[in-house]
């Protein structure tokens, strides 16, 4: 197969590549920045303007596209989220459309869904988690391909990998507080009680995508590692033990370091952490898929990385200055992650 997939140097597509690559597969990686000199790619910001008739090229006489182009979360510098996440989606289903693409493979969120008791399947409705951008806006995505004929959509739960490590470290970690004391048996970790979590490997959610490639599979799908992470597990894994904090005070203190540029969790990902729907993955499994790696020792790994200052080239890479050029000094260094529309 000739594939495309944009957002190819991200957390799953650098996974994809690789899984694609051992297939057989002819792969033409798409993102803003691409390594020099390397045979392959194509660069190109999704949500530009141009963007449109840069990808109809790039995807003529492709047998299948894969869109994994999404803006996390973005540094004040970076384009808007909306900008990517909503008009360059568009831009690659009008491109896809124009190129005549047979199959195209979307990747949404857990997030996506109403929240609910779980595990949900399929059929639950996308609502979204209220008070989150990222959750609103995967909701949208899920409007936009609502109906489209040969599209499947994979809706999985937290994805980690350790070639992340430096992306993760930059997204969770205030610079104040360095990486290496992550999983030391001395440190506190405050979480409210009741948080769970799902978590898949990159390699595994790649391996889902290469599955419903292969069988032009349509449609919506969950991908999700079992069993789910109780608030205990995640605190073991992260440091040494639990120190139990209501929620509200996480968000309030989340709130207030946030906006002064402390640290790059804003309160809309704690919504999600305690909102977003568990998951069944069944519909996944019944194509011949099942994950190859246990969801604790998939998330140690990438909280092993993060604590080394592991992380592979591009987005995922460790940061290149010291640590103290990632504070905001009195003002947010991230985009709002609020429900922003």
């Amino acid at each position: 197969m000739r594939v495309v997939v944009t957002g190819a140097s991200g957390n799953v597509g650098t996974a994809l590549r690789r899984v694609l690559a051992a297939a057989g597969d002819q792969v033409v990686g798409i993102a803003r920045r691409i390594p020099v000199g390397s045979p392959g790619w194509v660069s190109c910001d999704v949500g530009a303007p141009a963007a449109e008739a840069v990808l109809s090229r790039a995807f003529a006489g492709a047998d299948a596209v894969v869109h994994l182009a999404w803006a996390v979360q973005p540094t004040s510098g970076e384009p808007a989220m909306r900008r990517t996440n909503i008009t360059g989606t568009a831009h690659v289903l009008r491109a896809a459309e124009r190129a005549a693409v047979p199959h195209v493979v979307v990747l949404s969120s857990v997030a996506a869904y109403t929240p609910g008791a779980g595990p949900v399947d399929e059929s639950w409705p996308c609502g979204g988690v209220p008070g989150s951008a990222y959750s609103a806006q995967k909701a949208e995505l899920e409007r936009m391909v609502a109906g489209r004929d040969g599209v499947a959509v994979l809706r999985p739960c937290a994805i980690v990998q350790p070639d992340a490590g430096g992306e993760l470290g930059r997204w969770v970690l205030s610079p104040l507080l360095p990486g290496r004391v992550l999983g030391r048996r001395w440190l506190p970790v405050p979480l409210w009680r009741g948080l769970r979590a799902q978590v898949v490997h990159a390699e595994d959610v790649a391996r889902a995508i290469r599955v419903v490639l292969a069988r032009r599979a349509v449609g919506a799908f969950n991908v999700a590692a079992d069993p789910p992470l109780g608030v205990r597990e995640l605190a073991a894994v992260f440091g040494g033990f639990l120190v139990p904090v209501p929620l509200a005070l996480v968000r309030a203190v989340a709130w207030s370091t946030w906006r002064l540029g402390l640290q790059p969790v804003h309160p809309g990902w704690l919504r999600v952490a305690d909102q977003a729907s568990l998951v069944d993955s069944s519909r996944m499994r019944a194509l011949g898929w099942a994950p190859g790696h246990e969801p604790r020792e998939a998330l140690a790994a990438a909280v092993a990385a993060v604590a080394e200052g592991r992380g592979t080239w591009g987005p995922l890479a460790p940061r290149r200055v010291g640590r103290w050029r990632g504070l905001g000094f009195g003002r947010p260094v991230q985009q709002s992650q609020g429900d922003v529309r």
